[in-house]
């Protein structure tokens, strides 16, 4: 009887430090995006980290632990990386999302770091993928003005990735880390763009707002913003119409 006991007690201190750890989880947002072949729904999972769901295949974005408990989630078809510091990039994240078959879509360091050689696709700045569910444009991720205190920039010019993806007629610009650099100007029909706001290591208010003006996005989700207030670029961006500007829980 005493050995049923502590058994049970056992098996209820286990299922409750899971219905604990299940609950103390926050609350995942989400929007649908309608594309001419089905919707594409976007999981805010926090700070950088986002999830898309797009034809039953799961899409996670520089998943990282500090923002969710992965082991929650769905595993994951494709993996895209934007650079190699820690809120963007965590290795224990991809082995808790990783399954058989995963493709991960990542930069040179990373690579490195990964120590990984099956379903790894390097890209760097300027290159093109097509992966069939959607297609990758790898763009540039850079500082131009902010720097450490040893004169380096956060994140030095090709060292991390941006990424427009082509979901059907939908393309998604997901920014990475990032100034307002002189190549957005040169990107089209964004329907909608997640832009870092928070100094010193990405963007701050001005410079998001620039950005957005550079190249029209249908729709805005600020994100990386840390305690940056995001009602700032609302009144900023007031005067245009043309974006809408769409505020989750991406701190």
């Amino acid at each position: 009887m005493k050995k049923i006991l502590i058994i049970s007690t056992f098996l209820f201190i286990l299922f409750f430090a899971f219905m604990e750890n299940i609950y103390c989880q926050k609350v995942i947002e989400k929007d649908t995006i309608k594309t001419s072949e089905g919707n594409l729904i976007m999981h805010f999972v926090g700070h950088a980290s986002l999830m898309f769901e797009y034809k039953n295949k799961v899409i996670q974005i520089d998943p990282t632990e500090r923002e969710f408990d992965y082991s929650l989630l769905p595993k994951a078809d494709i993996v895209l990386i934007t650079h190699e510091h820690g809120d963007h990039f965590d290795t224990l994240a991809l082995n808790k999302t990783k399954k058989e078959g995963t493709k991960f879509v990542i930069t040179q360091i990373c690579a490195n770091l990964l120590n990984k050689k099956n379903g790894i696709i390097i890209l760097q700045n300027g290159q093109n993928y097509d992966l069939e569910l959607f297609k990758i444009e790898t763009v540039p991720a850079y500082n131009i003005v902010n720097k450490r205190s040893n004169g380096e920039h956060y994140h030095p010019k090709g060292n991390g990735n941006g990424y427009i993806l082509t979901f059907a007629d939908k393309r998604i610009y997901v920014a990475g880390d990032t100034e307002d650099i002189p190549e957005m100007s040169d990107f089209k029909d964004i329907d909608v763009a997640f832009l870092p706001m928070n100094l010193p290591y990405t963007m701050s208010v001005e410079m998001c707002a620039n950005s957005a003006r550079m190249f029209k996005p249908k729709i805005l989700y600020p994100y990386h913003f840390g305690k940056t207030d995001t009602n700032e670029l609302l009144k900023l961006l007031s005067d245009d119409k043309s974006i809408e500007i769409r505020i989750k829980n991406l701190p």
